[in-house]
């Protein structure tokens, strides 16, 4: 297989395990709090890492350039936006659904790359991409009526926070890519530099905002600093996923892989959270399967 496939299952694993634990800690602090833990405790393992790769690879990080900065740091804010719609969809939806809703990210992905960065996929590409957002509708139990659409209910608010959050996690994933790529090295590294300048970027914006808004937060996260850390390194190992994939191939393609995350977060569902798995979340997963093989031997 190649190098971003492995990358790309190691982040899908790591995302539906950290969004699990922020599932928790969102009902223990605020919805940019919870957020903020994401990037404050994977700063040290970002840096860590980052240390290690040049290391073993005995090189030196790249500069950063103009187009690297402009991209990497929208792509911040972006994230930012993305993960903290997430985190408010949890209080309206339950956590599957939630998660299914910012997984259209992978549909978004594919229809703002091909009309912002020419990152243009083939017939079976789209095809596969479809699939999989189909399966992940049929999987997250999606309902509401027009009348609930009108009267503005808390269902209806839980979608629109979820479509948010995929919107913003996919402008975030071709940022990420475009940021990388704009370094001209090693994907790797390139990569990897583009995740600590983003973890760093966030983390002041978090922790700025956390103080500002309502700083008893910031206690709040040393209080549960087990469940924070938890969130962090997962975080972090996700994050080294996606980066990398996205580095080595069509965002596009690497976020339809993704959605074997799905599977883990049904899993979590299941066992975690004490709901249950239906014929028609079945059917979705079928689809989603699908759509991964058609993607993985075809597109």
């Amino acid at each position: 297989m190649e190098i971003w496939i492995y990358f790309t299952l190691l982040a899908a694993t790591m995302q539906a395990v950290r969004t699990a634990g922020q599932k928790q800690l969102s009902g223990k602090l605020n919805a940019m709090a919870t957020t903020g833990v994401r990037y404050i405790y994977a700063l040290p393992f970002a840096w860590g890492y980052l240390a290690w790769l040049l290391t073993y690879k005995e090189q030196s990080a790249p500069p950063l350039n103009t187009e690297f900065l402009q991209y990497g740091l929208i792509a911040c804010v972006m994230q930012i936006i993305g993960t903290a719609c997430l985190v408010a969809a949890f209080r309206y939806r339950n956590f599957a659904v939630a998660t299914s809703l910012a997984k259209t990210e992978a549909i978004q992905v594919a229809i703002v790359g091909a009309l912002l960065f020419s990152a243009q996929l083939s017939g079976l590409g789209w095809f596969s991409v479809i699939v999989g957002v189909i399966g992940v509708f049929l999987v997250s139990k999606v309902k509401f009526t027009l009348r609930e659409i009108f009267k503005g209910s808390d269902a209806v608010t839980g979608m629109a926070y979820g479509l948010a959050a995929g919107l913003g996690l996919a402008i975030t994933t071709l940022l990420i890519r475009e940021a990388s790529l704009a370094l001209n090295t090693d994907l790797m590294i390139s990569a990897a530099v583009t995740l600590v300048f983003m973890i760093t970027v966030q983390t002041v914006i978090s922790v700025v905002y956390v103080y500002i808004q309502d700083k008893t937060q910031l206690g709040l996260m040393l209080k549960h600093w087990r469940l924070c850390f938890f969130v962090g390194i997962t975080s972090v190992l996700g994050s080294i996923g996606w980066f990398t994939g996205a580095s080595y191939q069509n965002a596009a393609y690497v976020k339809a892989l993704g959605q074997v995350e799905f599977f883990i977060t049904l899993a979590l569902t299941y066992r975690v959270f004490k709901e249950t798995i239906s014929l028609k979340e079945y059917l979705g997963m079928f689809l989603i399967v699908l759509s991964v093989v058609i993607l993985l031997l075809w597109a």
